[in-house]
């Protein structure tokens, strides 16, 4: 494809657009790799933004692009690989971000896609708590619509691709797409890679022009005052950049910028959404005050400023719910970061070797997590605790949290593997990262305790769910390290003066890594009390992991893992008592049929034994790992054994759920509504009344018993008295009329119901004919293949119907004879 290079930009963007929509993929990605080696940035500027769009998809999810979250290479492998190689970060696309980096283009991206709280936070005009957003803010003329932000095209085209995750439609449940496998996930892995390595230095760009770096954004400055909601800082990097010479200069100092651009950016536009109530409570006490003046003062010169402020906070309370993506990808950034941290040396890591000579992505290293993380991180997670569904798609989000709760996993130096049944012991250097996210261990461990409380644990995935987070807090040393961090934000404030209370405050996590720190802090419990009120505000009310509240809930969970185990059995032996057609069988009459012991539907049916067995295995250990963290001794675990086995035969088939007696009988207790909810416990409920009016049964014929009970009642009406006097006889005809006419069960049966009792005694039912067996499916069947067989054998059907009879006849002789023998033996 050749452009003449006298083009005017709008023929060459038209003529993109054209071969957007006539040419295949792979001739389309060659055309651009030669516009962007060919073309100057003047005329690059104006297809960059389309070329976005084109890539990842509009901001409004209609148009969806190279669809790279579902592009795999094992069913595009052509697409794959040119997408691939063109989106690198060190491909074509990044080429042309960084040649149009060079001649320091801006361009506009709407502040309407941004997510909820920063959006509205802008519509406010108070800017958000993030470095990210200084002096881009763009304000509309007179008449306009919307606010812009001004961004250089690096953070253009990260912003795109961040977004990308969110605005796109959900994947459809019809497309089996393995997230680990698709294109975007891959390119976050790269980009990570690229932008904040291991090992080594930061690559510098390609080189557009002698003066190596590309300039910083100016400020700008706003055409509206802003409130701020933290104390922010002008990144000193960049000033430290702008004034180094090229020849002298370190690559990593020079483009650092690049990958505190991008950190922030994923951790804005991936984590940046909660409600209003999580976003005001993570302020600082200044942050609030200063908002407090700002909000006066504009309400003091404006006529009507409630109106837009209330529209922008309706827009923070927009409910979010991430997808199982978006929290896969979150858990990669986790991981990268981790490994990111701790690649640094150790002599480099100790805060007493700062020094000049450090280099700034080493400054980074350190300050990656904690500054720009940490809170935000932490808000994301309350929100997927809270507001995720009760599924086993849970897993997502827990490994995510599990992921970020063991840095040791990704770290440079390798602990040799123990023994497959004892873990690594958790090194004591870890202390202080488990101290300053002391709340991501313990608050959000109870509410993973009261998810499981809800969930069915028979079933395998969500026992697996409870092994993870019980394996991963049993690890030797973690839940000691866990206990000394509460001690220290509970210890009595005695030696720290009250005026210190102000810098109970949220650090500027998200303000460039080179601003300056707070002063620095020695006292451990003060560092503790720093996070946790940062976190959760001054008034906050903790409640220790290990203290008496969580102490009853984990013996509520112990409880239920002890009867979810039961249970699980109680399925295995049913499952290998019970023949593939019993069902068939029972509905003939051949298998006695027990409606006690019919447990609900459950994966385990689906999934076979070997999952029962996985799921009682996953119980077992989870049960020991809580056991060993919380201290708990044998003999109350042996308690709890036997609590749930007073009310159980052997195979655990007719356990009662927990109540307690009341002056009305039987009370559900909350644990027993849970048990009858999930299916592990029930009640034997039998119908107690009158079985001639009894609901009809799905093996009845509704029609021809609604006959057959009209027919019976008025045969008992016209004959009652004749039947009570046959039925009061001592000869044989008395026995045999009151085998057909009482019914046998009816002196043995007994309510459950202390208030039915008294209502049933006065209830005394005669004999009566009863023709309802005659409207069972089951015996229409029989009397079929009755005249079916008849038939074969050359006999009539009124010959047959009397040999029917008469063979009835003896076989109510028969068991006449055999019940009144029965009556001389009974006491």
């Amino acid at each position: 494809m050749a452009f003449p290079h006298l083009q005017q930009p709008s023929f060459l963007l038209a003529s993109l657009k054209a071969d957007y929509v006539n040419k295949p993929f792979a001739q389309r990605c060659q055309d651009l790799v030669k516009v962007i080696e060919d073309f100057p940035a003047k005329e690059l500027h104006t297809i960059f933004p389309w070329l976005v769009e084109s890539i990842f998809g509009s901001l409004d999810g209609v148009l969806v692009g190279w669809n790279l979250r579902c592009l795999q290479g094992r069913v595009n492998p052509v697409e794959y690989s040119i997408a691939m190689e063109f989106l690198d970060p060190g491909g074509p696309m990044m080429k042309l971000v960084y040649k149009l980096q060079a001649e320091d283009y801006k361009f506009d991206f709407p502040v309407s896609y941004l997510p909820g709280p920063v959006k509205a936070s802008i519509q406010e005009h108070i800017l958000p708590d993030s470095a990210l957003y200084h002096n881009k803010v763009q304000f509309p003329p007179t008449g306009g619509l919307g606010l812009n932000l001004v961004l250089n095209p690096f953070e253009y085209y990260i912003f795109f691709f961040a977004l990308s995750l969110i605005t796109q439609k959900p994947l459809s449940m019809s497309l089996h797409v393995r997230t680990s496998d698709c294109a975007y996930f891959i390119l976050v892995d790269r980009y990570l890679s690229w932008f904040l390595p291991t090992e080594g230095s930061v690559p510098p760009p390609f080189s557009c022009s002698p003066g190596g770096a590309s300039p910083s954004p100016a400020p700008r400055t706003p055409a509206m005052p802003f409130a701020s909601y933290g104390l922010h800082h002008t990144s000193l990097l960049k000033r430290h950049i702008s004034h180094q010479t090229s020849v002298n200069a370190d690559p990593a100092s020079q483009e650092i910028w690049r990958s505190e651009t991008l950190l922030q950016v994923f951790v804005e536009m991936w984590l940046h959404h909660y409600s209003l109530e999580m976003y005001q409570k993570m302020q600082s006490p200044h942050a609030k005050l200063e908002v407090l003046h700002y909000r006066l003062s504009v309400s003091s010169a404006l006529h009507s400023p409630a109106q837009p402020s209330l529209q922008a906070l309706h827009a923070y309370q927009e409910s979010f719910t991430p997808s199982e993506e978006h929290v896969l990808v979150v858990r990669l950034l986790l991981k990268h970061l981790h490994a990111f941290a701790n690649s640094l040396k150790p002599e480099q890591a100790s805060p007493s070797t700062h020094s000049h000579a450090t280099s700034p992505l080493e400054e980074f290293k350190r300050a990656a997590v904690p500054r720009f993380v940490q809170r935000k991180l932490y808000l994301f997670l309350q929100h997927c605790f809270g507001h995720w569904p009760l599924d086993a798609s849970f897993r997502a989000v827990l490994e995510m949290w599990l992921s970020y709760l063991q840095p040791w996993r990704y770290a440079s130096e390798k602990q040799p593997q123990s023994s497959d049944s004892q873990p690594r012991c958790v090194s004591e250097k870890w202390a202080p990262f488990v101290q300053e996210n002391l709340l991501v261990y313990t608050k959000l461990f109870v509410s993973f305790l009261n998810r499981a409380l809800r969930t069915d644990l028979v079933s395998p995935k969500n026992a697996l769910m409870v092994f993870r987070v019980a394996k991963v807090f049993a690890q030797p040393n973690l839940a000691e390290m866990i206990q000394k961090g509460e001690q220290l934000f509970l210890e009595p404030e005695l030696v720290i003066p009250h005026r210190q209370h102000r810098f109970f405050t949220a650090p500027t996590v998200t303000g460039s890594f080179l601003s300056p720190w707070p002063p620095a802090i020695t006292d451990a419990s003060f560092k503790v009390k720093s996070h946790v009120y940062s976190l959760e505000g001054q008034d906050c009310k903790y409640t220790p992991m290990f203290g008496p509240e969580v102490r009853t809930l984990v013996l509520r969970l112990a409880q239920l893992i002890t009867q979810a185990k039961q249970t699980a059995r109680s399925i295995s032996d049913q499952c290998v008592e019970s023949p593939p057609g019993r069902s068939f069988l029972s509905w003939l009459g051949f298998c006695p049929t027990d409606p006690n012991s019919y447990y609900p539907a459950n994966d385990l049916d689906e999934m076979g034994q070997d999952s029962i067995r996985k799921t009682d295995e996953y119980l077992e250990k989870a049960l020991e790992y809580l056991r060993q963290i919380f201290r708990l001794s044998e003999a109350q675990l042996a308690q709890l054994t036997l609590t749930l086995g007073t009310t159980q035969d052997e195979n655990g088939k007719k356990q009662l759920p927990d109540c307690i007696v009341g002056e009305d009988g039987l009370i559900l207790t909350a644990l027993g509504r849970y048990q009858i909810i999930n299916g592990l416990r029930r009640f034997e409920i039998e119908y107690q009344g009158d079985s001639e009016l009894q609901p009809i049964r799905s093996y009845e014929n509704a029609s021809l018993v609604r006959a057959l009970f009209r027919l019976s009642s008025a045969i008992n009406r016209r004959f009652a008295g004749q039947m009570v006097a046959l039925c009061s006889r001592d000869d044989f005809l008395g026995s045999f009329c009151r085998y057909h006419l009482i019914e046998p069960t009816l002196a043995n049966r007994h309510l459950l119901s202390p208030v039915g009792q008294r209502q049933a005694a006065s209830h005394a039912r005669g004999p009566r004919l009863s023709l309802r067996f005659l409207g069972s499916y089951r015996t229409l069947l029989f009397l079929l293949l009755a005249f079916i067989v008849a038939s074969l054998l050359c006999i009539r059907p009124l010959p047959c119907t009397l040999l029917l009879v008469l063979g009835y006849l003896l076989y109510a002789i028969a068991m006449t004879l055999l019940t009144e023998r029965g009556k001389l033996h009974q006491p």
